[in-house]
């Protein structure tokens, strides 16, 4: 009967790690894709993209690892989750992201 109770609990605990990473991943793609179009949108009124891009990522938890202009408007930007993913206090890691915005005439 122990066993089933440490059976279910390891289980438990590996389920509610998988949520975690989960859920810090599509945070950090919600920081992505913002950084990203406002990048995209710095480039098309002339401003520096990838500053705007540093700029916006905090406020959305992430930090930018790489921006790239990659022609026509388009804007690539890479980032990475600012606070790790844990779990009963061992960091497993960060979420990483990226994303590309740019004007539709550029696909």
């Amino acid at each position: 009967m122990l066993g089933i109770v440490a059976v279910v609990l390891v289980l438990a605990l590996g389920l509610a790690s998988l949520a975690r990473a989960q859920a810090a991943r599509g945070a950090a793609q919600t920081g992505a894709d913002l950084a990203a179009l406002a990048a995209a949108s710095a480039a098309r009124d002339g401003w520096d993209p990838c500053a705007r891009a540093r700029e916006v990522a905090p406020r959305n938890g992430v930090v930018v690892t790489a921006c790239a202009e990659q022609g026509a408007g388009v804007v690539r930007v890479d980032v990475e989750s600012s606070a790790g993913v844990t779990v009963l206090g061992v960091a497993l890691g960060r979420a990483a992201a990226a994303a590309r915005a740019g004007p539709a005439s550029a696909r």
